[in-house]
């Protein structure tokens, strides 16, 4: 064998090599995605990031615990004093880029801080205070914020409470849908 035929063998076993360790961290990166692996992000302040969770919610909330964007839109552009308290309980950023007219920013349920921010803002709420939840930072089955704000605010006694169902996320299923939006703090 000639030294350029040995020379494509090596290159081409080289080539077959890499393209293994290629497809290995891909196909580990890819059963990383599909699990729902994800880092958790250290900071829960105005720095937090979107997607940054430490797990997928345990369960979506389902039937009486939830409203879906449509009737919130309606809801928050009624003229009767029923208008719902919205509180947006995920990530800061995602806030200040585009939340519903009204809301409030009460942290992220998913982090401590966030939690006590969350029960500190509403203390002085009376406890049959229509409420909406939302968040908006990932899809619905994923959301590590919206489960935790509702069992903690039913756990301070709220009784109408709702949850707003987001499938996508606040962009797809709010704002591209031509409902009112505000943007910054």
């Amino acid at each position: 064998m000639t030294n350029s035929g040995k020379l494509h063998r090596t290159l081409r076993n080289i080539v077959l090599a890499a393209g293994v360790s290629v497809a290995m961290f891909l196909t580990a990166a890819g059963v990383l995605v599909l699990s729902g692996a994800t880092r958790q992000s250290s900071a829960t302040d105005k720095n937090s990031t979107p997607g940054a969770q430490a797990k997928p919610a345990e369960a979506p909330l389902s039937g009486e615990m939830v409203i879906e964007p449509e009737d919130v839109a309606k809801a928050i552009q009624s003229s009767s004093a029923g208008k719902p308290l919205v509180i947006q309980v995920g990530f800061h950023i995602l806030y200040t880029q585009a939340h519903i007219p009204g809301s409030e920013y009460l942290g992220p349920a998913s982090k401590e801080d966030g939690m006590q921010l969350l029960k500190k803002g509403l203390a002085t709420v009376p406890r049959n205070k229509f409420i909406v939840l939302y968040c908006g930072c990932c899809p619905w089955t994923h959301c590590p914020n919206v489960k935790p704000a509702y069992e903690a605010l039913h756990a301070m006694g709220f009784t109408n409470v709702k949850v707003m169902h987001v499938d996508d996320n606040l962009g797809t299923n709010w704002v591209n849908k031509g409902y009112p939006v505000a943007k910054g703090d």
